[in-house]
């Protein structure tokens, strides 16, 4: 069963990606992801200046006078949103926890695949695949998968990146534009990354909280809990070696995604979940199409 406040923010994600979609999202979103080949759609009369190599010789033969294939973009596409459910995604120090972002660059992914009436399917992970909903068309579909987004309970808390992507891998045959959107707080999972790159259309999505860039540098105590290994720690935060070694840890984390975007070739978005999850996609929109014109 669902909550009264659970469906209200259903109804708001709706409301409001849907006229960020109409107004900002649907026209890039069609741009920036060809359809992945052409296929054949008939033939005219040929008209000198045409190219001979498109000839249909066949039609020719049998009409007399020299026809022309015509072929059109193969447009229907499958979006895979993979999203990160573990329980460092249950946390925000300000404005929303990152899940509620999760769900929010989702849907406008979703609505947008809606209105190109391309196929939209969800994977749901922590340290085990939650959840899988086969890709289809259809408003109501994508009103399913915001659901679940933001109803689905987790049955486990740890984060296995490499476990989502080898899923991916085998789920189609077919190339899909797969959005991997996670925290990224796991390790190990390059292989796996770099052969879902290959295969589809991979973009990864970092959501991260502001305190997981910096520790606030206050003479205070505060309790940490790490909810994925079930542990709380009690830290001072005007601690020099704390700050130093929370740091190198993110410099390191930095590091590490940075050079595996740039050796796999993939574009990331990085969002901030305390603010808002607009500007930085479209600006990723903007730099992928001029990147693939």
């Amino acid at each position: 069963m669902l909550t009264g406040e659970i469906l209200k923010q259903i109804r708001r994600i709706e409301i409001k990606t849907g006229r960020l979609v109409n107004e900002t999202f649907a026209g890039q979103y069609h741009s920036i992801f060809k359809g992945r080949g052409v296929e054949f759609s008939d033939v005219r009369e040929y008209i000198p200046g045409d190219d001979i190599r498109s000839i249909d010789w066949n039609v020719m033969a049998r009409l007399g006078k020299p026809f022309i294939k015509r072929f059109t973009e193969e447009r229907e596409l499958t979006l895979i949103l993979a999203c990160d459910v573990s329980a460092s995604h249950q946390f925000g120090t300000k404005n929303r926890f990152k899940s509620e972002t999760s769900a929010q660059i989702s849907a406008l992914f979703a609505f947008s695949a809606l209105r190109n009436n391309d196929k939209v399917g969800l994977l749901l992970f922590s340290d085990k695949i939650e959840l899988f909903i086969p890709p289809k068309k259809g408003k109501n579909h994508s009103l399913r998968i915001i659901r679940e987004l933001l109803a689905h309970k987790p049955e486990s808390k740890g984060t296995d990146i490499g476990l989502c992507l080898n899923r991916l891998n085998k789920l189609s045959k077919k190339n899909a534009i797969a959005i991997l959107v996670s925290d990224f707080n796991d390790t190990d999972f390059d292989k796996p990354f770099k052969l879902c790159s290959k295969k589809h259309d991979l973009i990864p999505v970092v959501v991260e909280d502001v305190i997981e860039r910096k520790l606030p540098s206050i003479n205070a105590f505060m309790e940490v809990e790490d909810g994925e290994k079930g542990v709380s720690y009690t830290v001072n935060l005007a601690s020099s070696p704390l700050h130093k070694y929370f740091k190198n840890c993110v410099i390191n984390k930095k590091r590490h995604l940075k050079r595996l975007f740039s050796a796999t070739n993939v574009e990331p978005i990085y969002i901030k979940s305390e603010e808002d999850i607009i500007d930085p996609i479209v600006k990723f929109f903007k730099r992928r199409e001029r990147k693939f014109r």
